[in-house]
């Protein structure tokens, strides 16, 4: 699996679960990223606030979905919403390195030694021993890691990997059992260790 340079642009970002869902739908309809584009300039697809904010949902979506094999979206459209939702959030994984990081660091272990709770502290370590290992994550200041570990929290519960429990500093992990489909799928197109984090194995 690829990864990409550390980068702090999930502060602005979700998982935008229905709004990838269309664009894989237009996408398995033989529309292409430009036409997909603009329609969401010109009729305001994803149903942004601002123009501006179009641009970023249009943008990043067709980064993550570029990321990955386009045989996907077929599977994608005759999957269940629980399986679509973690197709959604593998396209994350792999746009964003850091996430992935996260999720296979992080929740990944406590799956692994059995414990289902993730809390607050869980994720300043995280981010503390990033710091001191990437010069880059150095140089972000404490308000840029506390809204990226909200961002995180929200993506993992969106994808229903975390409970609902949105104001408490402890939240339960829910271990997703993964559609055998999806699962061939990541295996064969270089995606083996995002299995790995979504199951909790080693």
């Amino acid at each position: 699996m690829k990864r990409n340079k550390y980068s702090a642009g999930a502060v602005k970002f979700s998982l935008w679960f229905m709004e990838f869902r269309k664009e894989v739908q237009l996408l398995a309809q033989g529309r292409t990223f430009d036409e997909i584009k603009a329609l969401s300039i010109e009729q305001n697809i994803f149903g942004a606030s601002t123009p501006a904010r179009a641009t970023i949902i249009q943008s990043t979506l067709t980064a993550r979905i570029k990321n990955l094999d386009s045989s996907f979206y077929a599977l994608f459209m005759e999957s269940d919403i629980a399986t679509q939702k973690l197709y959604a959030l593998t396209g994350s994984f792999v746009h964003d390195t850091l996430f992935f990081d996260f999720m296979y660091e992080v929740v990944r272990e406590k799956m692994i030694i059995g414990t289902s709770v993730l809390t607050d502290a869980d994720i300043r370590i995280f981010f503390k021993n990033k710091q001191a290992q990437d010069e880059v994550v150095a140089k972000w200041t404490e308000q840029t890691l506390q809204r990226l570990g909200r961002s995180y929290k929200a993506q993992l519960y969106e994808a229903g990997i975390l409970d609902d429990k949105t104001r408490r500093t402890e939240r339960q992990i829910l271990k997703p059992i993964l559609d055998p489909t999806l699962k061939y799928w990541l295996e064969d197109y270089g995606y083996g260790q995002v299995v790995k984090a979504l199951e909790g194995v080693r």
